[in-house]
């Protein structure tokens, strides 16, 4: 996943602006090292890239960085392709260092200041496609895997029911999690390389692709703060996202009542009152997902919650503030000694 060519690209950008740049050795985990400044002062940056970062992924691509700070103790700089004004913005918010391949840079410390923003990319840019992690049966395959990290050296087959695929789609993407770094093979064994990178890197495709096809509707109901006390399981349904997210940490007061079923659940529309939601509206809203992995992949703590590496992904989905602060408490207490950091 790493994109030379865009640090280039960025750093380029940069030097024209009169700043001075030099390139080291990364660390593991890291795409670039770099030393940025102008005279006697110098900001040395950790470089992660990104390609697509959008208001959807934006949560999930701060957490991998300020997840890359902390395990290489440094400040990290985004280096993106491009990055629209109000990802920018956001961005710079959060105090997020960035840098595109179309000139747009933030980067702040001891006598540097730099904010550029309005800049578009060439009309002849290309993009590179994705490889078949990517696609939808991709991350379908590797939310299976990172739910069951001992279910990589299980037969295809099992592996292929558990994410719901189909078999001829397992072998392509076991190989590019072996190409990626991933996978471990070893005397015809396979070993899944279950880290948070992983984790990240899958909740970032996910909120992009994958996450939007979910959505079944929309709902408002008057008993919103009583959601605590609908039962779910005599439904056939679970809570996702926000809801799961209390459930699990209870730290977070949801604003959107997330809902996995395989369709919308008639009888608990009727005991809550559920109505279509006007269009645009965001808060205080019932959404009913589509779940999109096998019937055998049970992986949860509770039976009324999804597996906690979606909840992870939901949550930092809705790139607020509060919500990925229980992103991280989820990921501390249900998923660290499974994935942990690198």
């Amino acid at each position: 996943m790493n994109e030379p060519g865009l640090v280039d690209r960025a750093t380029a950008h940069l030097e024209q602006l009169g700043l001075e740049v030099t390139r080291r050795a990364p660390p593991r985990g890291a795409d670039a090292l770099i030393h940025v400044g102008k005279g006697e002062e110098r900001l040395v940056y950790l470089v992660e890239t990104k390609r697509g970062v959008t208001p959807a992924t934006l949560g999930a691509t701060l957490a991998q960085l300020r997840n890359l700070g902390t395990a290489g103790r440094g400040p990290v700089l985004l280096v993106a392709d491009y990055l629209t004004p109000p990802v920018a913005e956001a961005l710079k918010a959060q105090g997020q260092a960035f840098a595109d391949a179309a000139g747009n840079a933030y980067l702040r410390g001891p006598g540097m200041f730099v904010y550029v923003t309005g800049r578009r990319p060439p009309r002849d840019g290309t993009t590179p496609a994705g490889d078949r992690l990517l696609t939808i049966a991709g991350l379908k395959i590797v939310f299976a895997l990172l739910c069951d990290p001992p279910l990589a050296g299980a037969p295809q087959r099992a592996i292929a029911a558990a994410a719901d695929v189909a078999l001829g789609a397992v072998p392509a993407v076991l190989a590019d999690l072996q190409q990626n770094q991933h996978l471990v093979v070893m005397a015809k064994r396979r070993r899944l390389r279950a880290t948070r990178r992983l984790l990240d890197e899958w909740a970032l495709d996910y909120a992009r692709r994958l996450r939007p096809k979910t959505l079944i509707a929309t709902f408002t109901t008057p008993n919103f703060d009583q959601w605590g006390e609908w039962r779910l399981a005599d439904h056939d349904a679970r809570w996702g996202g926000e809801p799961a997210g209390a459930i699990l940490t209870r730290y977070l007061r949801p604003g959107i009542l997330t809902i996995y079923a395989n369709e919308q659940p008639a009888k608990l529309m009727i005991e809550q009152r559920l109505i279509p939601a006007p269009p645009h509206a965001t808060e205080r809203t019932v959404e009913i997902r589509r779940p999109f992995w096998g019937a055998g992949l049970e992986r949860a703590p509770r039976p009324d919650t999804v597996p906690p590496v979606l909840v992870y992904a939901d949550l930092l989905a809705v790139r607020d503030g509060r919500c990925m602060e229980t992103a991280q408490m989820v990921y501390d207490e249900h998923l660290a000694r499974l994935l942990p950091a690198e």
